[in-house]
């Protein structure tokens, strides 16, 4: 059973993700990630089972998150659906690689680097605002797919929807930023449906997990974080359709350095 104020804590974290994920696409997982991360780190989990639970079970809350999202992308003609169809088929097949192979293998503490640095050059990216090429589109079925392989595989080691990849690519290749907004949301569903079961299969095996987890997945944070999200995912999707696309793209970097230097002091000082 959760304590009264841990369920409060986590309810909280839903209600903000789930706008999160609405306003900018990014599925809530990269938010949730510190976040339990330090949840579980105070109820005696050690340092890097800690940091792995966090991801798989941030990354597990995105499939309730999506769909949400994604439904509130969809009424506003935002989600571009050529384009998860291609890069859907490779997402599925590096979230599989990533969940089951390498984050297994990996310690917690070079995940938690691995997530600091790489959501940091995403950031940047985002915040340079350097405008694409105007003959670059997007590329071809197979191109997509490997696109869509690397996407999977890189959310898979970060617990997060493939947002800080996906909408810097897809606005790399001309696509609007509100589509690529919406169609990253749509890119959470399966993202976050192969990583979660890799998760769990990984993660069968231990013994030394905390009472409600299935594998790497934290069920009782899954369960109050993912009814929060589904009520403010909506209202997310709404007001990223009234606000400035230059505004919008310096929020998600100013979120995403935030994160990323409290997961790169968490990997560091341990």
């Amino acid at each position: 059973m959760l304590e009264p104020s841990l369920i409060a804590e986590l309810l909280v974290l839903g209600l903000c993700t789930g706008f999160l994920a609405g306003l900018l696409g990014i599925g809530g997982g990269m938010l949730l990630g510190p976040f339990l991360t330090l949840i579980l780190s105070h109820r005696g989990v050690g340092a890097d089972l800690a940091v792995k639970m966090a991801i798989a079970t941030s990354m597990a809350t995105i499939v309730v998150t999506s769909l949400s999202s994604v439904r509130a992308h969809h009424q506003r003609g935002s989600v571009r659906w050529d384009i998860v169809r291609r890069l859907a088929p490779g997402i599925m097949i590096g979230g599989g690689l990533a969940s089951v192979g390498m984050f297994s293998i990996l310690k917690g503490t070079w995940l938690a680097v691995f997530f600091g640095l790489f959501v940091s050059v995403s950031a940047t990216q985002m915040l340079r605002n350097k405008l694409p090429q105007p003959n670059r589109e997007m590329p071809g079925p197979v191109g997509q797919m490997a696109a869509g392989g690397l996407i999977g595989f890189l959310s898979g080691l970060v617990g997060a929807g493939g947002a800080f990849v996906s909408v810097p690519f897809m606005v790399s290749r001309n696509v609007p930023m509100r589509n690529a907004v919406g169609t990253s949301a749509a890119l959470g569903f399966p993202i976050a449906l192969a990583n979660t079961v890799g998760y769990i299969v990984s993660g069968s095996s231990l013994t030394d997990l905390p009472d409600g987890a299935l594998g790497y997945v934290w069920i009782p944070a899954l369960v109050v974080i993912g009814a929060g999200s589904v009520l403010t995912a909506p209202l997310g999707a709404k007001i990223a359709h009234r606000v400035p696309v230059a505004q919008l793209k310096r929020i998600f970097a100013v979120l995403l350095y935030c994160l990323a230097g409290y997961m790169l002091y968490k990997g560091l000082a341990n």
